[in-house]
């Protein structure tokens, strides 16, 4: 090494070392690694997460589960299994599948025999190939595009799967057992399904013809874990102070509207400030496919239903809103809004249904008033703008904007108070939101919640309510341990 250099690597030494440790941390943790300067955030942050493991059968393993599997349709009578104990089941079906292995003499390993009987199972009881994914815990939604694509979303980031199907015959078998399971059926003249399995998790299909490339299969998985407030500030999705002022929000009973694009975590916020609805209070779910997990002791769970075979006996939100409003409801809890129920939704919070919760598809926060002002349209009634957006101010006062990152992480990104109407104008006045300094050296976003410096005028009600509030959340420069 020169002489020159070695003054200047101990002046750039000198001059690292006189920058303060807070900063010099955050210079560091926002450049990254020399080695990693070149791979893509996507890349990084997919090195965070450990691989998915799956058994997945060889091509010789496969060959031979077919003969096995053939030769096991024709000794046993399945139609018996229906009645037996499904752990008795799958003894009868192992027992005899390892007796089929020794008369054709298998060449396969212990190991190999082990899996391929396994994998008769699945099939004989259960979803086959997707087995495997359904009993994995990281795994929060499977897609099957056709026979030879199986992706599934983990962490937030989509994965291609070695998951594979013999052929679109083979899948159409396991969407028939699921939606026979529900008491749905899908073939040509019904195209379309949308049904729930027995745990909850939620099931799309689409088959062809409208399904150009082979049959296309959802599974949302429900997870019975539910996450609290408080878990959500450990994962940083929101502030210690944000998680406070929401709590009262619910406490208070100010009616809350989430919003936010699919996969966005909606259903997760909304099960997690149900929390803080007081049990003494009758409250009625409303959804499309029930998936919110309430804990309290007065609550009435209802779901739509969709048109029979003939086109009839449909059961839509709207027609179950209007009737859960001769329930005597503390508080109407609606899943989702998507279409003319809005307007009956904005009817309830305004005449004493005060702390009601719903959700809806949007960007922004000022999106998802439009969207519910257009769903408004929908229902046929010819109302002036104003009367329309002046209860739209009325009902609702707090909303909640979600969003997932590129880095897989879902996050509030904005909680937006409605301040009333100006003219034809909802004014709104954010209270906290999100603000981004860039990605590090693993693809994860750089950034931290803060206030606003705005004082919400519902911070009055906190207040005449007897609950106990700290300006501080609304200082900008307050840093709370999260």
């Amino acid at each position: 090494m020169t002489l020159s250099s070695k003054i200047r690597e101990r002046l750039e030494r000198i001059e690292k070392e006189a920058i303060p440790p807070h900063l010099r941390a955050r210079e560091e943790e926002a450049e990254p690694h020399p080695s990693r300067k070149h791979e893509s955030p996507r890349a990084r942050a997919e090195k965070s997460h450990p691989p998915l493991k799956l058994p997945v059968l060889s091509d010789r393993e496969l060959e031979y589960k077919e003969r096995i599997h053939r030769r096991l349709l024709e000794v046993m009578d399945l139609s018996l299994l229906a009645s037996l104990d499904p752990a008795e089941a799958r003894s009868q079906i192992r027992e005899t599948a390892f007796t089929i292995c020794e008369e054709i003499s298998s060449p396969l390993t212990a190991e190999s025999k082990e899996k391929v009987v396994h994998r008769i199972e699945d099939e004989i009881l259960g979803l086959g190939a997707l087995e495997p994914l359904l009993a994995e815990p990281s795994v929060s939604d499977i897609l099957v595009n056709g026979a030879r694509r199986v992706y599934v979303e983990r962490f937030g980031r989509l994965e291609l799967t070695p998951i594979r199907f013999p052929n679109n015959e083979a899948l159409m078998k396991i969407i028939d057992r699921i939606v026979s399971s529900v008491g749905r059926r899908v073939d040509e003249s019904s195209p379309m399904v949308d049904a729930r399995l027995k745990d909850g998790s939620r099931v799309n299909v689409v088959i062809p013809p409208l399904a150009i490339d082979g049959p296309v299969l959802s599974i949302r998985r429900f997870i019975r874990d539910r996450m609290s407030l408080d878990d959500l500030v450990v994962r940083k999705a929101l502030s210690k102070a944000m998680a406070q002022f929401l709590k009262l929000v619910v406490r208070a009973r100010l009616n809350v509207l989430i919003s936010g694009g699919t996969g966005t975590g909606k259903t997760t916020i909304l099960n997690a400030l149900s929390q803080f609805i007081p049990h003494s209070e009758r409250i009625i779910t409303i959804e499309d496919a029930a998936e919110l997990q309430l804990k309290q002791d007065h609550v009435v769970r209802l779901e739509t239903r969709p048109p029979n075979i003939e086109g009839k006996g449909e059961v839509t939100q709207r027609d179950l809103v209007k009737n859960a409003l001769r329930m005597r409801p503390d508080r109407i809890v609606l899943g989702e809004v998507r279409g003319e129920e809005a307007f009956d939704m904005l009817q309830a919070m305004n005449t004493g249904h005060d702390g009601s919760l719903t959700t809806v598809h949007a960007n922004t926060p000022r999106d998802a008033l439009a969207r519910i002002e257009n769903m408004i349209s929908m229902t046929g009634f010819d109302l002036p703008v104003r009367a329309v957006r002046a209860q739209i101010a009325s009902a609702i006062h707090v909303i909640l904007q979600l969003e997932r990152m590129e880095d897989g992480r879902r996050r509030v990104v904005s909680v937006t108070e409605i301040a009333g109407l100006e003219g034809d104008v909802i004014t709104m006045s954010e209270i906290f939101r999100y603000e981004r300094r860039g990605l590090d050296e693993d693809g994860s976003i750089l950034g931290e919640h803060r206030a606003t410096g705005i004082v919400p005028k519902c911070n009055e009600r906190f207040l005449k309510r007897g609950y106990e509030t700290d300006l501080r959340w609304y200082d900008p420069d307050f840093q709370d341990e999260t």
